[in-house]
């Protein structure tokens, strides 16, 4: 596989389920991805469970008119998308996933979540052991042992696993302290951070006097702590200062700095421009060490209801 870029680009709000609010369409997303595509940033993170396909929808439709080799696809298999009375449920989901994105091939494929996990991972096990074109295989939302177990099971079939996507943010750093970034350096494992921006809370454009839009998830989630999380962003706006940048741009070079690959969500093309300078911030460990010692001293928990904490 070709260099991966330092970011990759989420199209989970791609899918309109309403966790982020309001809606989205192909035309006010085009802006989006031509702009990430134009500034090398051509990994593009999607799931089928994101909308039930709309996102893939979207998505395909953009990389239609891309040249072949030019991005990045990663995409995943959700156990409870799978139809659980078929006995080739994990051949059926991607091979309808590569038909809906009009694709031969996936770079990266994961088992979304833990949800029997053991089981789907033998059957992408056996799935790609002996073709040609193997993805890079990863799993998500998973604990060390549960990583380790994964990996096991690749090795079985001759495979191994790539790569981890876990959320891992400044508010949640359980993938840190329960040893599993070290396991990844120690094993060649790229670990994928989502939800580094913590869906906007740590982007400074949210406080007490300007909260998250009423009826979305997030709003259910952040709002209730957005005193909390303004003493956080202060400290983040003066990073921004230092380093002339904007406070979103902050905890993802953070997320850079700490080894890892972040996905960011793209609603804008602010969001883009965002990332790519975010890839030229190079914080210090003392300016890490103060935004980690900051963010530990709120004891906020940003674990979401489909998640686990990762001990």
């Amino acid at each position: 596989m070709k260099k991966l870029p330092k970011i990759a680009l989420g199209a989970w709000a791609w899918g309109n389920d309403g966790t982020f609010g309001g809606s989205l369409s192909a035309e006010t997303l085009r802006p989006i991805f031509d702009a990430a595509m134009k500034n090398s940033l051509n990994l593009w993170d999607t799931a089928y469970a994101y909308g039930m396909g709309t996102s893939e929808k979207v998505l395909a439709g953009f990389l239609d008119d891309c040249e072949e080799g030019s991005y990045f696809v990663s995409d995943k298999f959700t156990p409870q998308c799978a139809n659980p009375e078929s006995k080739t449920a994990f051949k059926d989901m991607i091979e309808m996933q590569l038909d809906l994105m009009k694709l031969d091939h996936f770079d990266i494929y994961w088992i979304h979540n833990v949800w029997d996990a053991p089981k789907w991972t033998e059957e992408m096990a056996k799935y790609f052991e002996g073709k040609e074109n193997v993805p890079v295989l990863g799993v998500s939302n998973h604990n060390l042992e549960e990583i380790k177990q994964a990996n096991e099971i690749l090795k079985a079939h001759g495979l191994r696993l790539g790569a981890v996507q876990n959320h891992y943010s400044l508010i949640n750093r359980s993938s840190e302290d329960s040893g599993i970034l070290d396991y990844c350096k120690e094993n060649d494992i790229i670990f994928f951070s989502y939800m580094v921006l913590e869906q906007g809370a740590l982007s400074g454009k949210y406080d007490t006097k300007h909260p998250m839009p009423e009826g979305s998830a997030r709003a259910e989630t952040y709002n209730p702590v957005l005193d909390k999380l303004e003493i956080l962003n202060a400290e983040l706006n003066k990073l921004a200062d230092k380093y002339n940048a904007d406070p979103a741009q902050i905890p993802v070079a953070w997320a850079i700095a700490k080894g890892t690959l972040p996905i960011i969500g793209v609603t804008k093309e602010k969001h883009v421009e965002d990332a790519v300078k975010a890839t030229n911030i190079c914080l210090t460990c003392e300016e890490t060490a103060l935004l980690e010692k900051t963010a530990d001293s709120l004891n906020i928990n940003a674990i979401r209801f489909w998640e686990k904490e990762m001990k």
